[in-house]
């Protein structure tokens, strides 16, 4: 039997044994895109000031990103709707760690920018593809177990990626923060054309399937849903670190502290989140909006202490991380059929929604203050609470 043949009936019949290291391969590959993507977050302070840009400004790095994820994430899917998703995933990852090197490597802030548009290019079709590949990479009845593993990475990426990221800026500079992440970038590269079988897609993504999934009320709620919590998250944690700085007086490495347990939460917010959505999925919605409400109002307050800040950070951490696999999970049940297309309309949104809130967040700390960013993106949460009722008054089901 030749390689080839042999990938693909690996990939038709899936088996635990060789579905693990393909899920974990995965799961690693959206733990470096989600740790390149907000790794700005935790050296904001110090690429804003190595460049001479104001921290608002330096918050284009999150924009940019975002943007062009949210526009790759349906053309790059369309466009390579009968290639191999298994070279295609790694053509985003190699993609990945060139602009990991190419930041590590600027010397004026449009470059960083310029890196920053390949990062969200490989946003938009890594998790276009990659995130609903679970079901094809083991057994029936491990899907739904490997795809919450999958999911892990968002909040890994916070609880591991960005606060390591933010301590190595912090012994040896930003730019060996990004190096570091272009040599995993390199590693996952690897594992992926090791791990993977051949994977040649199953349905092929048309714009009229997107069309279609876009008029569904489901979709349509898990649209408004995602952008309004997403909204209120970035236009919030993108300038979390200044805050710290400003309000609680925190040092580099409290801050680093901090974010570590951050991450930990959002870890169990992911399988809280997760465990729920499946029951009361409106609920898990409203729910995870209502705690980062509450995290993002109080923290001007009660974050003056360090005791009030970690508390409210850990609330926060909670509550966002139940948000991706609420999200996905909703535009998932909505196009059962069409997971991969579901995953385009999900990532699409999801990304857009960072670049906007980044993008928000920095025009109110630059004529406002950090403050009222956040009693501004609290205000955003609780209109997701809200929604989330009359969602069910008006369809009488969960999706």
């Amino acid at each position: 039997m030749s390689t080839t043949t042999a990938r693909r009936t690996d990939a038709a019949h899936p088996t635990p044994l060789r579905g693990r290291p393909a899920v974990l391969s995965v799961t690693l590959g959206i733990f470096a895109v989600v740790t390149t993507e907000i790794l700005p977050i935790g050296l904001l302070t110090p690429i804003g000031a190595d460049f001479a840009v104001a921290d608002g400004t330096a918050g284009l790095m999150m924009t940019m990103p975002g943007l062009l994820a949210a526009v790759a994430a349906p053309v790059v899917t369309l466009a390579t709707a009968r290639a191999d998703r298994r070279l295609m995933l790694a053509a985003f990852v190699l993609l990945l760690a060139v602009a990991n090197f190419l930041t590590a490597a600027a010397t004026a802030y449009w470059v960083v920018l310029v890196a920053r548009v390949l990062v969200g290019i490989t946003i938009g079709g890594f998790w276009s593809i990659g995130a609903g590949l679970a079901g094809r990479l083991v057994p029936a009845p491990s899907a739904a177990r490997a795809t919450a593993v999958i999911f892990a990475a968002v909040p890994l990426g916070s609880v591991l990626g960005v606060p390591a990221g933010t301590l190595i800026g912090d012994l040896a500079g930003w730019r060996t923060a990004f190096v570091t992440m272009g040599l995993l970038s390199t590693g996952v590269l690897a594992l992926l054309l090791l791990t993977l079988p051949a994977l040649p897609p199953e349905r092929v993504t048309r714009p009229a399937v997107l069309r279609a999934l876009l008029r569904r009320p489901d979709t349509q709620f898990a649209l408004l849903m995602t952008f309004l919590v997403v909204l209120a998250h970035f236009g919030t944690y993108t300038y979390v670190t200044p805050l710290l700085r400003e309000t609680t007086h925190a040092g580099p490495g409290m801050i680093t502290g901090f974010l570590l347990v951050y991450g930990a939460a959002g870890v169990a917010g992911n399988f809280l989140g997760g465990a729920l959505v499946t029951r009361r999925p409106r609920t898990a919605f409203a729910a995870a909006a209502a705690t980062i409400a509450a995290a993002t109002a109080l923290l001007p307050v009660l974050g003056r202490s360090e005791a009030g800040a970690l508390a409210l950070l850990v609330l926060w951490g909670l509550g966002y991380g139940a948000v991706p696999v609420c999200s996905q999970t909703w535009f998932t049940r909505a196009a059962p059929s069409a997971p991969e297309a579901a995953s385009v309309l999900f990532t699409a949104s999801f990304q857009a929604t960072i670049a906007a809130g980044a993008l928000a967040g920095g025009y109110v700390v630059d004529h406002a203050s950090l403050h009222a960013v956040m009693w501004l993106g609290a205000a955003t949460a609780l209109l997701v609470v809200l929604a989330a009722p009359v969602h069910f008054l008006r369809t009488g089901q969960r999706p």
